[in-house]
């Protein structure tokens, strides 16, 4: 039987990172799902606080070379691989001397945020797409962690609908305390809107006069898991509203991790 192929994407990742629930829930579906009938490739940002040599990452020359536009400007796309330890799994990197270079991710040394997060989230999704093109890779579920991810729904459902690597891929999305989007301005619709997207597809990141990332990722998804306990109630309407597919929160990420196989299975089958 053929295996299920899924485009894991999440700004975390044990033993890469070590900043939040993301990490260690993260490497607990991968190494889990993976062994389990799924096919899984696995990206996620270069942050500057990653270690390459002690990880062993290395360019896939194949894959760089591209440009990726963020307002107007060019920004070369580089991208990396190793091998996680301890599954039979390739970790793809998506990196950018001028966004990822920093040794810290979101925050300075002083605790504010950088005013560039907007760019590098643009810059990081849309790296996501164009690197799925470029594999020629068409997965059959997009399973997405953490804000730095939260574009890819709608740049999947509108800018790039009629690709046919991303054609009838399910998108699941796993919710999570973060705080990205909330130092964010207007000026994200303008930034983000990409391939021609118009501010009525980004009307749904915005709410109550704020971005809102996790809002319009939801919107774009096709199910919702609560990746923080925080979000139980929010993913619980949903299920009342137009999701079929949730997964409440659990807070023991081998019971996580087990469960999302079956949850797998029961959003490709709906």
């Amino acid at each position: 039987m053929e295996k299920k192929k899924v485009l894991f994407v999440t700004q975390e990742l044990n033993p890469y990172t070590d900043l939040t629930e993301i990490s260690d829930l993260a490497k607990k579906i991968t190494s889990t799902a993976n062994d389990k009938g799924f096919e899984f490739r696995v990206l996620m940002p270069k942050f500057g606080i990653i270690n390459e040599r002690r990880h062993r990452l290395h360019e896939v020359v194949r894959l760089s070379g591209m440009n990726i536009i963020v307002d107007d400007e060019d920004y070369p796309l580089i991208i990396k691989v190793a091998s996680m330890p301890g599954a039979r799994l390739q970790v793809y990197f998506l990196d950018n001397e001028e966004f990822f270079k920093r040794k810290s991710v979101f925050y300075d040394d002083e605790g504010k945020p950088y005013e560039d997060n907007q760019e590098r989230l643009v810059f990081f999704c849309k790296g996501v797409m164009e690197t799925v093109k470029k594999f020629g890779w068409a997965p059959d579920i997009v399973h997405l962690h953490g804000q730095m991810t939260s574009l890819i729904p709608l740049y999947m459902k509108e800018a790039y609908k009629n690709d046919p690597v991303f054609k009838g891929a399910k998108i699941i999305y796993s919710m999570y305390e973060n705080d990205l989007g909330k130092t964010f301005h207007d000026r994200f619709i303008q930034i983000a809107a990409i391939n021609d997207l118009s501010p009525e597809n980004l009307q749904f990141f915005q709410y109550d006069g704020k971005i809102d990332l996790n809002r319009g990722a939801a919107y774009y998804s096709d199910a919702l898991a609560a990746g923080s306990s925080s979000f139980s109630e929010f993913v619980l309407s949903q299920a009342q509203d137009k999701k079929e597919n949730i997964l409440d929160y659990m807070a023991e990420p081998d019971e996580v991790a087990k469960s999302f196989v079956d949850f797998y299975q029961r959003v490709l089958e709906s």
